[in-house]
This record gives C-alpha cells, sequence and structure tokens, in this order.
C-alpha cells in the first residue's frame, strides 16, 4: 500500500486526529497526578514516540509505520481550557518562558458520600525552556498551612473549601494560592485528576504490569474493601494499581509511597509504548478520552498542553530535578483536634525549592521577601510566658528578653506544673514568630507543639523548664 496516499487520507478526518491528541494529552495529564518526575519521564517518550519537527504539526508513527496526522490547527478547541466556567483563567504563555503548574488529584472516596473532595496528590513542576532544565516538587497532604481566608488547615482541604464556600477561582484557585504562599512562588497553572479517571484509564489499557517486591495491604476506593497483594509480579486492574500506588499501609507512609507511584507510571508508560498495544491506543482514542474527559480539569489550554510536551522532550534527564517536602523540611505535630499533622519549616522548605527549581536563578517570586522581623511583625502574634520552674521571677525575665527581641509579650503567669525542658505551643500557626522564640532560646523542635484555638489566652505559650532557668543569656 502507498503510504503516502494513506496519510493524506487520514489528514482528511480532523476529527479522529483531535481525538488522539486529546486522549494522549489526557494520558500524560492522569501520569502527572500520581508523580511529576515519571510524568515527564512519560511526557518524553510519547513526545519521542512523535515524529516531530516543529510544534504544532505533528505526526505520529506505530510500530509498523502506519502514520497518524495530528492536526495542525485546533481552532477554538485548542485554545480553550480544559476546565469549567468559575476556574482560574487560562494566562498566556510563549513557550519560551518559565512555566508553573501545580497537578492534584481528588480523593474520589469522598465523592461517594456526595461530599466535595480533598485533593490526595499535590505535586508541582517547573519547567524553564530558557534553561532547558525541569523540577518536581511533592507536597505532602498533612502539611499545616494557612489556607487564605481559613486560617491554618491541612493543605489537602484548599481545593474542598475553595469549593464549599464558591470563593473566586473555586477549588483550584483557592488550591494554586495556598501552595503559592507556602513556596513564595507564583503558580499559574493547575491540572486535577480525578482519580476514577486514574483507574478507567489503566483498565483501557488492560491492566498494568508491577512487580511488588513485598507484600502489602492496599484500600481500593469505597469502604471495608482491602486486599493483600502478593510480593511477585502480577498484572492489576486500575483500581489495585490506584490503590497500591496511593497505599500509606507502610512504615514511611506518606513519604514511603513515592517510590510505588514511580513504579505504576513507569509500567503504565512501558503498557503505552508498547509495540502490540500503541496501534489499539490509536484505532480507540475517542472512546478512550471520552472514558477521562469527565475526570480532568486544567485552565491550561490543549495547544499549550502540546507546547509543553514539546519542551519537555528537549530536556535531558540530567537536569530533570525531583524532590518531596520530607521529614527534613517539617515536624511533626497534632493539630488541635487531634490529627497527625506536618508543621512546615518554612527556610528549609524554600532551600529546598531553590535547589529543585534553580539552576540558573530562582523562580519567580511571589513577592519580595521581608526579613524575619518584618514577617514576624505581620504575623503579630501576642506570646505568654509561664513560669513551669521553682526559679521565682523567670517568667517576667523571659518575657522583657523576648519584648527587647522584638516579640509582641502579654503579661507572665505560672505554669500549673512543673517542667523539665521548655516548650512552646503555638496555637493559632505563627511559623516565623515560633523560629525566632527557637533561636532565642535555643528550644528543641520537638518541644513545639500546635493546638489551633484562636479563643486562647495568647496566640503563643512559652512555657519555661529547668533547661531554661539553668542556662539563658539572661544570667
Amino acid at each position: 500500500m502507498d503510504r503516502s496516499n494513506e496519510y493524506k487520507t487520514k489528514r482528511k478526518s480532523p476529527l479522529t486526529s483531535n481525538w488522539l491528541l486529546i486522549g494522549l494529552i489526557a494520558a500524560f495529564l492522569i501520569a502527572g497526578v500520581v508523580t511529576v518526575y515519571l510524568t515527564f519521564s512519560a511526557v518524553k517518550d510519547l513526545v519521542f514516540s512523535w515524529n516531530l519537527s516543529s510544534p504544532p504539526s505533528l505526526s505520529l508513527e506505530d510500530p509498523q509505520g502506519a502514520a497518524a496526522a495530528l492536526p495542525e490547527d485546533l481552532g477554538a478547541e485548542g485554545e480553550t481550557p480544559l476546565q469549567s466556567a468559575g476556574g482560574p483563567p487560562s494566562v498566556p504563555w510563549d513557550g519560551n518562558s518559565r512555566i508553573n503548574v501545580l497537578v492534584m488529584g481528588l480523593d474520589s472516596r469522598e465523592s461517594d458520600r456526595d461530599d466535595i473532595p480533598r485533593t490526595d496528590t499535590m505535586i508541582l513542576f517547573s519547567l524553564d525552556p530558557e534553561s532547558r532544565t525541569a523540577g518536581m516538587l511533592s507536597i505532602p497532604r498533612d502539611l499545616w498551612v494557612e489556607i487564605p481566608g481559613f486560617d491554618y488547615n491541612k493543605i489537602n482541604t484548599a481545593y474542598r473549601l475553595g469549593e464549599v464556600y464558591n470563593v473566586s477561582e473555586r477549588g483550584p484557585g483557592l488550591a494554586l494560592r495556598t501552595v503559592e504562599e507556602l513556596l513564595g512562588m507564583q503558580i499559574d497553572y493547575y491540572a486535577m485528576v480525578d482519580f476514577l479517571a486514574f483507574e478507567n484509564f489503566i483498565d483501557e489499557l488492560g491492566g498494568i504490569k508491577i512487580n511488588i517486591p513485598k507484600k502489602i495491604v492496599v484500600d481500593p476506593l469505597g469502604k471495608h474493601n482491602t486486599e493483600t497483594l502478593k510480593a511477585g509480579e502480577q498484572v492489576l486492574p486500575g483500581y489495585l494499581a490506584l490503590a497500591y500506588a496511593r497505599s500509606r499501609n507502610t512504615s514511611g507512609s506518606d513519604f514511603d509511597r513515592a517510590g510505588r507511584q514511580q513504579q505504576v507510571i513507569m509500567a503504565i508508560r512501558d503498557q503505552i509504548l508498547s509495540a502490540e498495544l500503541l496501534p489499539s491506543l490509536i484505532k480507540n482514542s475517542p472512546a478512550l478520552y471520552q472514558s477521562l474527559s469527565s475526570g480532568i480539569s486544567s485552565n491550561l489550554t490543549l495547544m499549550q498542553l502540546v507546547r509543553l510536551a514539546w519542551v519537555a522532550q528537549q530536556i535531558p534527564e540530567e537536569n530533570i530535578h525531583k524532590g518531596v517536602i520530607g521529614v527534613d523540611q517539617v515536624d511533626f505535630a497534632y493539630s488541635y483536634d487531634g490529627q497527625d499533622i506536618l508543621r512546615p519549616l518554612p527556610d528549609e522548605i524554600r532551600q529546598l525549592r531553590d535547589e529543585i527549581f534553580t539552576i540558573t536563578g530562582p523562580p519567580v517570586p511571589l513577592a519580595p521577601q521581608a526579613d524575619q522581623q518584618e514577617l514576624i511583625d505581620q504575623e503579630y502574634a501576642t506570646v505568654l510566658i509561664l513560669n513551669g520552674t521553682f526559679s521565682p521571677g523567670l517568667a517576667s525575665q523571659t518575657t522583657e528578653y523576648l519584648r527587647a527581641s522584638g516579640l509582641n509579650t502579654s503579661e507572665p503567669g505560672n505554669a500549673d506544673e512543673h517542667y523539665l525542658v521548655t516548650t512552646i505551643i503555638d496555637y493559632t500557626g505563627n511559623p516565623h514568630t515560633v523560629e525566632m522564640i527557637v533561636e532565642l532560646m535555643s528550644i528543641s523542635s520537638e518541644n513545639v507543639y500546635h493546638r489551633y484555638d484562636v479563643a486562647g489566652q495568647a496566640d503563643i505559650i512559652v512555657i519555661t523548664g529547668d533547661d531554661w532557668a539553668n542556662n539563658n543569656p539572661m544570667q
């Protein structure tokens, strides 16, 4: 058969071409939700499988050499954001400047209760076409942060609060602003996928082959349906693949599941690019898109996604930097109602940010960085000193010491019991003030607690212990 004639014939079917492109982009988005590192691997492999000469004119060939044309002009469809009305606006991107995208996965189990879900996964990736560098940063869902307009809460509640209270730009917009404040950098774009769409996608692939290193208990979406996966190589359907990637039933919890997520996405990539499957995916791309489109949302346009994929494939693997906000960037603590939370350490997080996203210079900051005293003044936290020792006047002396250092102290008092070590309790979330107190009084981070209560005696209570009484700069 004359391949050139076949190619010309297929170019006359823009609808098929659109389905194919959208289906492949949908696959890219879903992969991105689970782990950005392997999203880039998948995108690079997908783009390398396209016979690209220059964007946006694209073509794709199956292993037998049959070409399936992608449209040169996507028209109005290509310039329309992949989201419903009310979300963050689509911002123009020239394809040359740095682009930051927050990728989110929704916890669909809450949707089963007719409730608005929280984000189960949040990953930021930043790509700089000029320097051909990229970075990916995973954000744990239990991070205790200030959500604009809603005080402090777990970061995974930002999307839900935005949807429930119908704030400007809805849930995606509030999630973007929350992460912007956390990292101190501007983020214009988001991509969000419902995990049910992820399940459907894997089922469309016929499952994925996973080599499970050791037995693990997983919890698929739904109630009372945990399963035990034995060690060894096996083919997992969508619901088990998702449960395996999201499982927290290991010693490392959220920090530990990153490796499994990468393993799942690598298996998806291998399945997509297998010689046996690719022609079938091309043939069934309309059905594939239909099964995925309802679970995908982004303020990126289809054309921007094509440009993004084009730029990504030009980045050498050694220029892709990965990271997770982990144990070195957080303190383990409890919220006011007893939840396990992760208290962010701002300096360590932003140092990690710069290590991941910086090659030729730091990312565009959200705002000029203030010095520590300016940040403390912005928090305007009241600090109450309670004497937990048998040393008379220690609370008053400490109050004056902290006041002279620029803190907003109130009248001191006495603790209800004796304390061996000095302890800080932060009731309203004031990381910069707490950081200064820790430095001034040499307090261990394990003695810093968080008990959210806006109606308390003060924003921060410091209870002096014998360690401070016996060794302090006021002596």
